[in-house]
């Protein structure tokens, strides 16, 4: 069966038009429709798209996705929304989360994107366990082939991505997070690869990524006892850049992450690929060869329009205005 899923850009006046075109331009290519409404200071364009699906589900928008305006262009939200369940990972959620990657995936003028959930409480409780203990054996190993495909979409995306828990990440939840270069969490968030007390092993690159973040030990801990910690113990092992108190919204990890895409979207796009492939790629390899990964990413650097845009800028002392060419 098919399901919907809609996705709104969120864009401001001023360049509402150039961005209509491009929008209108892709649905047509696509096959997509659009619709166009306003609302406030902000235009919205939605686009109602059908994905094919291995069951039925209900059309619900488990999955949300934007693109920030003003001060905040560049960035992209992808937030979860499935209230009922807890943002549990289903086949549905799957096939929207898979498609808002395939729109990322692909867009030059994205800077930063942030995975969050608009579930109070809430990031990511793990696998639909419901669904699951209804799948065959059989569907169960390449479903979550699936999801650890996913994780590597996230892995590697050309931009700096952060996810923002602001409540509970179990299991997959956590995993899910982990695929993404930066994390912050309240203080109160409570997370953890609980896998083991399910008599199974964290799938999703829980038990490759969480040694990598905050080594092979502490990670053997925490897997081996399906130990849950609050933001404070994980900001203190590493697992997350930054912890913050949460705020009576329930969003206050989801404002730092804001702060630190501000912090990120001036920076050479072109530049910032390039640092992020260079750390991948060498984190995984001796010195030596990683020093060679930093050589040849370098090199894509320096015939780019930007780097003399950054050169004129200093000189010229005024901020660089990069393009991404």
């Amino acid at each position: 069966m098919f399901s919907t899923i809609t996705k709104s850009f969120i864009i401001g006046r001023k360049s509402s038009l150039q961005f209509y075109k491009m929008k209108i331009a892709r649905a047509v290519t696509e096959g997509g429709i659009y619709s166009i409404s306003t609302t406030g200071s902000s235009t919205i364009l939605k686009r109602n798209l059908k994905t094919l699906t291995n069951k039925e589900h209900t059309k619900s928008e488990d999955i949300k996705f934007e693109y920030l305006a003003g001060e905040r262009e560049g960035v992209a939200v992808i937030a979860m929304n499935r209230p009922q369940a807890k943002n549990a990972i289903s086949l549905n959620l799957v096939s929207m989360f898979e498609e808002a990657l395939h729109t990322v995936k692909f867009d030059k003028s994205l800077r930063v994107l942030i995975i969050r959930s608009l579930v109070p409480g809430v990031f990511c409780a793990g696998a639909d366990l419901k669904e699951r203990a209804k799948m065959s054996e059989s569907e169960v190993g390449p479903f979550v082939a699936r999801l650890r495909g996913m994780s590597m979409e996230i892995h590697d995306l050309p931009v700096p991505t952060i996810a923002v828990l602001d409540g509970a990440a179990m299991g997959g939840g956590l995993e899910l997070a982990l695929a993404c270069d930066l994390r912050v969490a309240a203080s109160s968030a409570k997370m953890g690869l609980v896998e083991t007390k399910l008599a199974i092993i964290p799938g999703a690159g829980g038990t490759q990524r969480l040694p990598r973040v905050v080594g092979p030990s502490v990670a053997k801990e925490l897997i081996f006892t399906g130990r849950i910690i609050d933001g404070n113990q994980a900001h203190n092992i590493g697992l997350i850049n930054h912890v913050v108190e949460q705020n009576q919204a329930g969003d206050a990890a989801y404002h730092k992450a804001l702060e630190l895409a501000e912090e990120i979207v001036p920076q050479g796009p072109v530049a910032l690929r390039m640092a992020k492939l260079a750390i991948n790629k060498g984190i995984e390899v001796d010195l030596n060869s990683g020093l060679s990964y930093e050589q040849a990413f370098y090199a894509q650097v320096i015939p780019t329009k930007d780097r003399i845009e950054g050169l004129q800028a200093f000189r010229e002392k005024r901020p660089p205005c990069y393009k991404g060419e």
